[in-house]
């Protein structure tokens, strides 16, 4: 495996698949926020059980269709216009409770130190000490309580400076209006119980969609090698992808960040054969990967080392003529 490899793609290319254009995002985020209206009001008016929490998950689902479009707005891809993109990435994060301005600046830093010691996201390496199990595990069951914390308090703390202060105030503040006016008018209705439900749920199925993507990106990819080799994409069902905006194609988001949703399938297609030179994980399902993840806990770099070398061998074993980037376990 060769670490730190540097991709690269033709000028051209790379021009060519950074362009915004405003169809995609016209057509398919009000598609989705339509679906989204239609399942809040099936889950608001059905007697049936099933058909109410079948549309909870439906909603927590598309929760997260609507945060792969807040992701390119952290990186300034959703709209031509910036401003624009902090305000959709603002009122997408409200439902939420985390904090926008805080979770642009996580990301980006995110990007900068991917899987090295300076990532703030790098929670799952470690020791594997009692706090490194408690974090990890915490996460898969309770990850948007720890968001909020992180986004609204932690990082902020850490790392803000006086301009990020103000926008992080603005935005709680904003957030606590809008809070106020939905509960209370939910209570001078005597709705409040059931608007409850049709808020919490949602994002608690959310939350648990979000640990399953957020852990299967990175989890278990090379320490300290760059953007390839320690990010992994996940090849899965065309309706995944459509559905979570090519979020799945993490590895090509990651080497050019500048790329938008609908492009990072002909970007995954360039980057191919630098992907498989790189040692880079391709897999075939985020419930595999979570799966393992679950199952062997948090990572330490000893551990890690052992079982990408292991991992070398039984796919060479099982598929001695394929390349890494068509390898999956």
């Amino acid at each position: 495996m060769s670490s730190q490899v540097k991709p690269r793609i033709a000028a051209d290319d790379l021009a060519r698949l950074s362009t915004l254009r405003t169809l995609p995002n016209l057509v398919k985020l009000p598609a989705f926020v339509a679906l989204m209206l239609v399942l809040s009001w099936l889950a608001w008016h059905t007697p049936s059980s099933v058909v109410r929490w079948s549309a909870y998950v439906a909603l927590g689902y598309l929760w997260m269709s609507m945060v792969t479009f807040m992701h390119d707005a952290t990186h300034d891809v959703l709209f031509r216009s910036r401003r624009l993109g902090w305000l959709f990435g603002i009122v997408t994060m409200i439902p939420i409770f985390a904090s926008f301005t805080a979770f642009k600046a996580d990301h980006l830093e995110h990007h900068r130190y991917n899987r090295s010691p300076r990532d703030p996201d790098a929670f799952t390496m470690g020791k594997r000490g009692p706090v490194d199990f408690l974090l990890f595990y915490a996460y898969a069951v309770a990850g948007a309580l720890l968001s909020f914390v992180h986004f609204n308090f932690i990082y902020p703390c850490k790392r803000f400076n006086a301009r990020q202060w103000a926008l992080h105030g603005f935005e709680t503040l904003l957030k606590a209006l809008v809070y106020w006016w939905v509960l209370t008018s939910a209570a001078r209705h005597g709705v409040l119980a059931q608007t409850l439900a049709l808020w919490l749920w949602p994002i608690f199925f959310f939350s648990l969609f979000n640990s399953m993507r957020f852990i299967a990106e990175h989890y278990g990819t090379q320490w300290n090698a760059g953007p390839l080799a320690g990010t992994r994409t996940v090849l899965s069902n065309p309706l995944q992808a459509f559905f979570w905006n090519n979020i799945n194609l993490h590895i090509g988001h990651h080497v050019y960040p500048g790329v938008p949703w609908y492009n990072l399938g002909q970007l995954h297609h360039l980057l191919k054969d630098q992907i498989a030179d790189s040692g880079a994980l391709v897999d075939r399902s985020y419930v595999a990967v979570y799966l393992d993840a679950l199952l062997h806990g948090p990572e330490s770099a000893p551990r890690l080392a052992e079982r990408l070398k292991n991992r070398a061998k039984r796919d060479e074993l099982h598929s001695p003529t394929l390349t890494p980037a068509h390898r999956a376990p």
